[in-house]
């Protein structure tokens, strides 16, 4: 720790925390404050939410008796605060990187930790089944959950508040609203919630009224509690958590902290029986004018100097995958009115910011909801529109059953970018597409491809715009392109057809996605040793280029297929052509390199992908092992 803080210095676990005086423990959020925005400034990674939630950090563990009481926060990436007070202050620095603190929430990380998260809106469902199961077993303590206004927005939290409201169980929901989650909220929620905000006399009048009956009667009380109710109604104009079966507070100020000790106190001691929304009121990025002024708060951020917030920049002059996907489609879309986009509250991350810019009544930003999502594009391709549903692996695996049922059975031209696609670096398994190529390819009447570089990217947006009878899918890497001039947008690839990218002997590499820099590197440096190697870019992992793979498996004695991905994908397809072919039973040898079946935890890409034998290296000591060389390269360290 930099810094010689008044109480920070000896707080290491929240019983520390609870030994201060409440006048106390608003100097140690500000201690928490400046030590977040030092760690961030050092580390990376995610900012503003953590800035918005000190307070609440603090006061949470201040009031409740945590790790017996179970704090659970919802997606995860504004726990750095929560790290900090809860014995991992010695190691914050090392967030996010090789073997250090996750930037979310893990069990095995810590025992505050009582339930990992780093998707949106899963709190208040493992919240609910934490306390079910306390109540069976004749368990005491509270149950929380912090949720954000962006979260809450997703069906699953709306389900969750279903179940936890008509079982009436007993546990606390925290309500973070800072009018923000990676971008803009959407939705009607967003409304409702702005109606509640906009009533802020409600929380003050109320305490007041609580302070007045708490001086007489039980009986008295109740019939207070009635009118209470009816000066809710009255002056909310009817409240959606109350009438789910919850206990609503609020709003109150997420940034005071008398007035959260007294309502977390109520909270906690309240003879209630059924489940307490506290509806919490708090600024993304509070406390860094940088933070507070930017458009996103800060959301996620590189290393950036503290006195004047720059952050540091990509020292890659080609531009990242996600921009080339908006630049193209936009081009599509000034071409063919029936060209729409679609994301579920990640505009920024897909580029479908830079498409709404340019077209903003053909862009949908649905919110969290990514079964929606898929869903409402099935619903437009239906009315002959052609919808790119531009969603990250890792959550498109959310609306898995809607691809299937909606989308796939019914052979509708949904058009599905899917970023972030293979291992992505410090966010970690949570966030690694490893699962889509599989998960997609299973399907029948889909097309699914992977780019290669930047320019095949551009060419399977082109080919996509005329795949109108049934779905597709491309693939892209998180991160900037190789540095290749890009096509013009009717350069097109023709259906299942590789492309040979070199001709060898003996061993061919049949590549699919973004490895094939490395593919190229290791037959760099076979061919010093004596083999050429031939090399294919796969492009479809379906339908397969038959004939090619036909073509390359009769002519080489080795055949070696490489994915960002699963078991079950690419490899596995081109596995069962070659069997059905019998092309297995002869002098082929056929090995697949995939990842490997574990989740990697975060690190740097390079290292990530060194750890799944993935790089060149990797590659190279993959075919020599086949070729039964006993001339194996070694990993330096």
């Amino acid at each position: 720790m930099s810094n010689n803080y008044k109480f920070l210095n000896n707080i290491n676990f929240p019983d520390d925390i609870r030994k201060l005086s409440q006048s106390d423990i608003k100097i140690l959020a500000d201690e928490v404050r400046q030590e977040l925005i030092d760690v961030v400034s050092e580390t990376g990674g995610h900012l503003g939410a953590g800035l918005g939630v000190v307070e609440l950090t603090v006061v949470l563990h201040y009031i409740f008796n945590t790790p017996h009481d179970k704090l659970i926060w919802d997606v995860g990436h504004q726990t750095y605060p929560h790290k900090i007070l809860t014995g991992r202050k010695k190691q914050i620095r090392t967030l996010r990187k090789g073997e250090g603190l996750s930037g979310f929430t893990k069990r095995s990380e810590s025992e505050y930790d009582p339930f990992g998260a780093a998707h949106s809106s899963t709190s208040i469902s493992s919240a609910l089944g934490i306390a079910v199961a306390n109540k069976l077993s004749n368990k005491s303590g509270n149950v929380i959950a912090v949720i954000g206004d962006g979260a809450i927005s997703a069906g699953m939290a709306y389900e969750a508040m279903n179940n936890a409201g008509g079982n009436k169980t007993k546990m606390i929901v925290v309500l973070n609203d800072n009018d923000m989650s990676i971008s803009k909220p959407v939705g009607a929620m967003r409304k409702y919630l702005a109606k509640i905000l906009s009533g802020k006399v409600y929380f003050s009048f109320r305490e007041t009224f609580k302070l007045i009956i708490s001086a007489f009667s039980k009986r008295f009380k109740n019939q207070a509690g009635k009118a209470e109710d009816f000066l809710r109604s009255a002056v909310t104009g009817g409240s959606l958590f109350n009438s789910m079966g919850f206990y609503y507070i609020g709003p109150i100020d997420g940034h005071d902290i008398d007035s959260m000790v007294s309502v977390f106190n109520n909270a906690k001691d309240i003879n209630y029986d059924g489940p307490i929304l506290i509806h919490v009121k708090t600024e993304k990025g509070k406390g860094y004018s940088f933070a507070e002024k930017s458009e996103d708060k800060f959301h996620g951020v590189s290393k950036f100097n503290i006195k004047t917030g720059e952050q540091e920049k990509s020292k890659s002059n080609t531009p990242s995958y996600t921009k080339v996907f908006a630049n193209s489609l936009i081009k599509h879309a000034e071409k063919d009115s029936k060209v729409v986009g679609i994301t579920a509250a990640m505009p920024s991350g897909t580029g479908m910011d830079l498409f709404g810019k340019k077209f903003p009544e053909r862009m949908f930003d649905v919110g969290i909801a990514e079964q929606h999502a898929v869903t409402f594009a099935a619903g437009m391709a239906t009315e002959g529109y052609k919808p790119y549903a531009a969603i990250y692996s890792t959550f498109l695996q959310r609306a898995y059953d809607q691809v299937v049922h909606d989308v796939a059975i019914q052979s509708l031209p949904v058009r599905f970018a899917i970023d972030r696609a293979g291992l992505v670096g410090a966010d970690g398994p949570t966030h690694a597409g490893s699962f889509d190529i599989t998960y997609l390819s299973t399907l029948p009447n889909f097309v699914v491809m992977a780019a290669s570089d930047e320019a095949e990217l551009v060419r399977m947006i082109n080919t996509s715009i005329d795949i109108n009878d049934r779905p597709s899918a491309f693939r892209y890497p998180r991160g900037n392109g190789v540095g290749v001039q890009l096509p013009e947008i009717t350069e097109k690839i023709q259906l299942g057809k590789a492309k040979t990218i070199k001709e060898g002997k003996k061993v061919a590499i049949l590549n699919f996605g973004a490895r094939l820099q490395e593919c190229i590197l290791a037959s760099e440096n076979l061919k010093k040793k004596g083999l050429d190697i031939s090399i294919i870019d796969a492009r479809f992992a379906k339908p397969l280029d038959e004939n090619l793979i036909w073509q390359i498996a009769t002519e080489h004695e080795v055949l070696i297929t490489i994915e960002e991905g699963s078991i079950g994908g690419f490899g596995s397809h081109v596995s069962q052509f070659l069997s059905e072919k019998n092309l297995l039973d002869s002098n082929l040898k056929f090995r697949s390199m995939i990842l490997p079946d574990r989740f990697i935890d975060h690190d740097k890409p390079e290292l990530m992908y060194k750890f799944a034998n993935l790089d060149s290296i990797g590659i190279e000591n993959k075919i020599l092992d086949t070729l039964n060389s006993k001339v194996l390269i070694k990993k330096s360290n």
